[in-house]
């Protein structure tokens, strides 16, 4: 099997052995202990050729997206609501470049990136719910499971460069157990 494009830089480091090590954390994280990814999501367009019936021009496309962002929508969100209300099926093949692109100059996309940041909320809010239910074993499990993909994330966006060397994430398994 073929490892995903986002890991050839971690996959050329070889070990002691010899042997290559696969870290199985791309931008799409999957659930731990399986193998897929799930079925649901939209499909994307087939050619990456601007459509004829697109009405807009880079510099609006670019101006609706700004205004999405200020208006608190996240990247993905600004992906759908585009491709949803304004009938503009790929924001990168009209612009040239992606939704994250166009907000990095304006320092309009957030710090972290914003599966880090889903994983983020998700564990604080199952923090502060195992704090009121201290028996609760199966969310317990479920929190150590979401710590666990936000070290694999960290490490990965640590190497793609996307995230500082001396970001830490503090565990909270150990306090809550």
């Amino acid at each position: 099997m073929k490892a995903p494009p986002c890991l050839d830089k971690l996959n050329n480091r070889e070990s002691k052995t010899k042997t290559k090590f696969q870290i199985g954390v791309c931008a799409l994280t999957a659930r731990l202990y399986t193998s897929k990814r799930g079925k649901s999501g939209s499909t994307r367009p087939i050619s990456k050729k601007t459509p004829s019936w697109v009405k807009y021009t880079p510099e609006e496309v670019e101006s609706l997206v700004l205004k999405l962002s200020r208006e608190g929508n996240t990247p993905s969100t600004i992906g759908v609501l585009m491709r949803d209300r304004y009938g503009v099926p790929l924001v990168k093949s009209i612009t040239g470049k992606n939704v994250q692109e166009i907000l990095k100059p304006g320092q309009q996309a957030g710090a972290l990136p914003e599966d880090l940041n889903a994983l983020l909320k998700k564990a604080d809010d199952l923090r502060r719910h195992l704090e009121k239910n201290r028996k609760d074993h199966v969310n317990k499990r479920s929190l150590a499971m979401i710590e666990s993909k936000i070290h694999r994330l960290v490490k990965y966006y640590r190497v793609k460069g996307q995230l500082r060397p001396e970001w830490q994430y503090k565990h909270v398994v150990a306090s809550v157990a």
